[in-house]
């Protein structure tokens, strides 16, 4: 493996599976349950890679597949570093590239751009392709012309993970590997559809659907929640490590009406739902390792209000080891950091 490549901050969270019981209620919460491969936590996802093409599997093929050159330029050890930035395997940006050569250079053949293709396909939701790919347009130019990959580990074994980064895009492929989080570690995402200034309705925005949710919650509340609900100065989009129980702002979940929390859990699902059903139900356990939805707090921030509409842009979903920060002003970044306990740190 390389050892080195001048890259990363450091977060170094670790997910552990809960019992079957808790698991299957939290996913029922949601209303997960009945969908296909909802035990799939209880089964081991590296021996169902060796069954199938998942994602994981195809992470292997793709490997198998790299020449010592391509090895040498974007594969690591699991816990590689460097002297300035710490774990490289864990760095979470709104916009970069965990290596140099891009999807579509000719370092990569044909074939192996399409296994890279297809592992991204299979850890988003089918419905969700469509609207990433637009993504992809808007910010880098098309599928694959700004972003590159690592791979962390070796790919077949118990410890490995896949990372695709680019503009507006963090996101993993882990196999479950990566003990005691969601998603295999922090993840981002975002998009400006048009501009980078979207003006107040965002049009065009694969994922400001999501700040409508949790506006819709806002709605819902009376006056007295409203101001327990209002923070007035947005933290740093990017402070996602996990903070001491107390110091969460906004109004606890546990302060909502049945209905109000009803409507939240809508919007958790919603948030949740750009991703495959694996990393779905690995968030919704966290979540309630933690002790579930009324664990969390609910922020909206009333300093970057776009258009002053009160259709509030910048918002955030946060316990004792979640974080779900929304920024939609100017345009929407997501950071998203969950665990199942709150003692790993985020070194941004």
């Amino acid at each position: 493996m390389n050892s080195n490549h001048d890259l990363s901050d450091s977060i170094k969270p670790q997910f552990q599976h809960q019992n079957r019981r808790a698991f299957l209620a939290s996913a029922g919460a949601l209303g997960l349950a009945g969908m296909t491969g909802a035990t799939d936590l209880l089964a081991s996802p590296i021996a169902e890679a060796r069954k199938q093409n998942t994602p994981e599997s195809l992470v292997k093929n793709l490997y198998d597949s790299l020449s010592d050159n391509q090895r040498q330029a974007v594969c690591f050890d699991w816990d590689h570093t460097t002297k300035d930035r710490g774990l490289l395997r864990t760095r979470i940006a709104n916009n970069w590239n965990i290596t140099k050569p891009t999807l579509l250079s000719d370092f990569y053949t044909s074939d192996q751009r399409e296994i890279v293709k297809a592992i991204f396909e299979g850890i988003i939701d089918p419905s969700w392709h469509d609207r990433f790919y637009k993504q992809f347009k808007d910010d880098m130019g098309g599928w694959g012309k700004g972003q590159s990959l690592a791979i962390f580990g070796t790919p077949g074994s118990d410890r490995f993970e896949f990372v695709l980064t680019g503009r507006h895009s963090t996101l993993r492929c882990d196999g479950n590997t990566q003990k005691h989080v969601a998603f295999g570690g922090p993840i981002f995402y975002g998009h400006a559809a048009g501009s980078d200034d979207e003006g107040t309705d965002h049009p065009g925005n694969v994922f400001w659907e999501q700040a409508i949710a949790a506006n819709g919650v806002y709605q819902m509340l009376d006056g007295k929640q409203r101001k327990m609900a209002e923070v007035a100065e947005s933290p740093s989009e990017s402070a996602v490590g996990f903070r001491p129980t107390g110091s969460f702002q906004g109004i606890p979940v546990s302060e909502l009406s049945k209905d109000q929390r009803q409507e939240l859990q809508k919007v958790l699902a919603k948030l949740v739902e750009p991703f495959r059903t694996v990393d779905r139900q690995e968030a919704i356990a966290c979540l309630e390792a933690q002790g579930g939805l009324d664990k969390l707090h609910l922020a909206f921030y009333t300093d970057e209000d776009s258009g002053g509409d009160k259709t509030w842009d910048n918002w955030r979903l946060e316990g004792p080891s979640f974080v779900w920060h929304f920024r939609g002003y100017p345009h929407v970044h997501v950071w998203v950091n969950i665990a199942d306990n709150p003692s790993v740190p985020l070194n941004a």
